[in-house]
């Protein structure tokens, strides 16, 4: 699957944007196919961010109704993303015992959300 496949939009809630500010949680409608493995890549392609941990659950279409007419929504997934916030400069040692360090290259947020 494609990155831009499997995330279809954001969902931003009163909830979803405390959490965002708070906790570094982003909340997806992603696609019904998608694992937890592709969501994560997905992420890390599209918003160049390190994903710490993906939570998923399905979601049941509402019942709604027209006059005397009954249906249901289409059932969709979603998906609540933990993202490394506060990224640290990583140790090594090199060859000849030299202590070498790399900063991470990583965005601390999302800015497509308009934060």
């Amino acid at each position: 699957m494609v990155a831009e496949d499997i995330i279809l939009r954001p969902i931003l809630t009163e909830k979803s944007r405390e959490a965002m500010v708070a906790e570094g949680k982003y909340t997806f409608e992603v696609s019904k196919k998608a694992t937890k493995i592709d969501i994560k890549n997905a992420v890390e392609k599209l918003f160049d961010v390190k994903v710490v941990d993906v939570k998923t659950m399905n979601m049941r279409g509402k019942l709604k109704r027209q006059g005397v007419h009954v249906g249901r929504r289409s059932d969709w997934k979603k998906s609540i993303v933990t993202i490394e916030t506060n990224p640290e400069a990583f140790k090594y040692t090199a060859k000849g015992g030299k202590e070498e360090t790399v900063s991470k290259k990583y965005k601390t947020s999302i800015e497509e959300f308009g934060i």
